[in-house]
């Protein structure tokens, strides 16, 4: 089991978003530990969801940090715009900018964690000469763009390759997983290498938002 501290990132995609802030603060108070946020413009994944207004107002509500996940083309050109909205961890992804780590450091040099994320079909061993300087991977472990997907099983096995090459090349970097993440699979997830699990559904179709990030972060101890 990985010792280090689960952390639960709930994605506001699933959220009722004419409610935003009523479910902002619900996440607050819910032990969760950053606010997931999906930005996607229909042409990297075929889906659209918010831009700097909603990173913005999310921003005003909630207490934990934003972690802005950039599922968009060029992402390099709207770093600056996603940090001054609010981002306190930006994530892009590895196949959308050809310089990653020109846009990596920009990212970093602005005072903000950069993270870069996978789709399922692209291997870790891409991220062998950027590894040690991201401080976090998000592997997406179902094909971005839409919630609700079911849980790639290969993931478990992609996950671990990522732990062995963060070990290898003594990186910082967490390890974050995004799609079909529940508590019938947090414990599978947590022993594999995985750091931060982000939510949708699971904690947005919830009644009690707090017992499920409970679950996420315990499930050995809550009986899966």
């Amino acid at each position: 089991m990985n010792t280090n501290k689960i952390l639960v990132s709930p994605s506001i995609l699933a959220a009722d978003h004419a409610n935003i802030q009523q479910e902002i603060e619900r996440v607050n108070r819910s032990g969760a530990d950053w606010v997931h946020v999906d930005i996607m413009d229909g042409v990297f994944v075929p889906n659209m969801s918010f831009g700097f207004p909603i990173v913005k107002a999310t921003k005003k509500h909630s207490q934990l940090p934003l972690d802005v996940h950039l599922m968009i083309v060029n992402p390099q050109n709207y770093i600056q715009e996603f940090i001054k909205a609010g981002a306190d961890i930006l994530t892009i992804h590895y196949e959308a900018v050809t310089h990653l780590h020109r846009a990596i450091w920009q990212i970093k040099n602005a005072g903000v964690k950069a993270g870069v994320a996978l789709n399922p079909s692209t291997p870790v061993s891409m991220l062998e000469e950027i590894i040690q300087d991201v401080d976090m991977v998000l592997i997406m472990t179902v094909n971005p763009g839409f919630g609700g997907q079911k849980f790639i099983e290969n993931s478990y096995s992609k996950i671990m390759r990522c732990k062995e090459l963060i070990l290898k090349r003594n990186s910082q970097a967490l390890i974050e997983v995004d799609g079909g993440v529940e508590s019938h699979n947090a414990a599978k997830l947590i022993n594999a290498g995985v750091d931060v699990m982000v939510a949708g559904s699971y904690i947005f179709g919830a009644k009690d938002y707090a017992e499920n990030v409970k679950l996420l972060k315990y499930p050995i101890e809550n009986a899966i």
